[in-house]
């Protein structure tokens, strides 16, 4: 069955960025549908330990961990190509990789921190994606899931590094979309707007607020129908279309 045609049904799942808990609901949701294989890979040992467990505990008949940080780009392509080799193959990959960064990353008087969230976010999320994209290529089929977030639409003054960096895999992921098509690999760019996770916590949420739940089940409509973006929750689309339309004098007034 060719990835375009597959929707939520492949069973070998790798997630890269293997502790977020974004990507972990969107497994569970598989596994309610039927029993996933999967394959962790990030940069925390105890906590993608603690992952599989409970992946396990949910009636996942295996689950590998394989621990590489987004940046140590010189060992993506070995631990990508491990987790690939070992798991048999992968049907469905979810690209997971991001940071806020710290409260003050994404302005001009943290250089270091700005060009940390844009290393971690674009650069190493950039290279996960294409090696995980060369081997579905290889493969002639599958689909890739890439969290990107409606920050990319228009970077605001508020998150500026974090914008853009999302901005980078976003254009990264819909021109791999297209390269890939004819050889059977699908690429679903997924938008969520504010998430309540542990990487949000103590932020003001801002309107429409979501839930890695709420995620998920945006994801598995998304990989059934044949969507090509998802929005979550779906209104943001409306609400980005005028976001995109606001003159610029007007937009730089928007402080959040």
């Amino acid at each position: 069955m060719s990835a375009k045609r597959a929707g939520s049904e492949g069973r070998r799942v790798i997630v890269l960025g293997g502790t977020s808990e974004i990507a972990l609901e969107i497994v569970r949701a598989l596994q309610q549908r039927a029993p996933r294989e999967v394959a962790l890979v990030g940069r925390n040992h105890e906590s993608l330990s603690r992952s599989a467990e409970e992946l396990r505990a949910a009636g996942s008949p295996r689950v590998l961990t394989f621990t590489l940080d987004a940046l140590e780009l010189e060992r993506h392509s070995a631990v990508v190509g491990q987790a690939f080799e070992e798991l048999g193959g992968g049907d469905i990959v979810l690209l997971a990789v991001g940071t806020l960064g710290s409260e003050r990353g994404g302005q001009p008087e943290d250089v270091a921190g700005a060009v940390s969230v844009l290393q971690v976010n674009l650069v190493g999320a950039g290279s996960l994606m294409m090696e995980a994209t060369r081997r579905l290529r290889a493969a002639h089929g599958g689909t890739l899931v890439v969290l990107s977030s409606v920050a990319a639409e228009r970077p605001r003054r508020a998150n500026a590094v974090y914008g853009a960096s999302k901005a980078g895999l976003d254009a990264l992921a819909q021109g791999l979309a297209d390269d890939l098509y004819e050889d059977g690999v699908r690429v679903l760019v997924v938008r969520p707007g504010f998430v309540h996770t542990r990487m949000t916590r103590g932020l003001d949420p801002a309107p429409l607020a979501s839930t890695p739940e709420a995620v998920a089940a945006a994801v598995l409509a998304g990989l059934d129908s044949g969507a090509q973006t998802v929005w979550a929750p779906r209104p943001l689309r409306l609400v980005m279309l005028v976001m995109r339309l606001i003159p610029r004098p007007l937009f730089r007034r928007i402080k959040r």
